[in-house]
């Protein structure tokens, strides 16, 4: 069972001790992500929630300036009830926690997934690039997003906290942790063979998710800051600076329910 306070407190509380020794270089609030580059040259990316954000033509309205600032202070914005101070926070916690490491998988996350072809595969959040991969490999596929007219693969996001106790492997975006829906997710995939936190905002922290139900994570490590900062300006997301990132999956053993 995940902590009190849930996944943003724990990542916050992870991450402390490490986002207290550095600082940020720079923040680029885009269209399609933010990204946050630190001293260290560490880089982190996360979604930018354009669509929600308040204050008008001032949209980020947490500290200022950011540059310069302990990159706990910037962290601490994770905790916060809106979206682009939260996304904010989210890609501080990627820039210090994502890093190349030796337990990192690389590759795309379904080689490591294992769908069989009898699973019911709940997606929250449209994963374009793997929809057709996983028709192929699995009984049902159902994604669960914002839409305006529901289908039989697209249903409204509302609906996923009760199909996803019926699923065997869940994927749920990692954009859940910024507008604070990852928490009740989580409790209704617990019950899943399989359940993989994914996304370019994913942070690749395993003790954070164990005993979360959570059995893998699926994210990027940032090989070309500064090129990923400039595609984040200019407006552009995962399809423009996938040359600069490298993507990893982490196992997390034992976290499935095994059905």
């Amino acid at each position: 069972m995940i902590q009190p306070g849930g996944v943003a407190r724990r990542i916050i509380d992870c991450l402390a001790a490490a986002a207290g020794a550095v600082e940020v270089e720079d923040v680029r609030i885009g269209l399609g992500y933010i990204a946050v580059k630190l001293a260290d040259q560490g880089c982190g990316v996360a979604y930018s929630f354009r669509e929600q954000a308040q204050g008008g033509c001032a949209v980020f309205q947490g500290l200022r300036p950011i540059a310069g600032r302990s990159a706990a202070d910037i962290l601490s914005l994770l905790a916060s009830e809106d979206v682009i101070e939260a996304g904010v926070g989210l890609a501080c916690a990627n820039a210090l926690a994502n890093r190349s490491g030796p337990e990192h998988l690389v590759g795309d996350v379904l080689e490591h997934l294992g769908i069989r072809p009898e699973d019911d595969v709940g997606m929250v959040g449209h994963f374009g690039p793997l929809v057709e991969p996983i028709e192929r490999r699995a009984r049902s596929l159902t994604i669960f997003e914002r839409v305006e007219r529901p289908t039989d693969l697209l249903r409204p996001k509302e609906e996923a906290a009760e199909a996803l106790p019926r699923c065997q492997v869940a994927l749920i975006t990692a954009t859940s942790i910024i507008n604070n829906t990852v928490d009740g997710l989580l409790e209704a995939a617990r019950g899943c063979r399989q359940v993989a936190l994914l996304g370019a905002s994913t942070p690749m922290l395993p003790a954070v998710f164990h005993g979360s139900g959570v059995s893998m994570l699926s994210g990027v490590v940032v090989k070309k800051a500064d090129k990923v900062l400039q595609v984040v300006s200019e407006g552009g997301g995962m399809r423009q600076f996938s040359p600069f990132v490298l993507k990893v999956t982490v196992p997390l053993g034992g976290s499935g329910a095994g059905r």
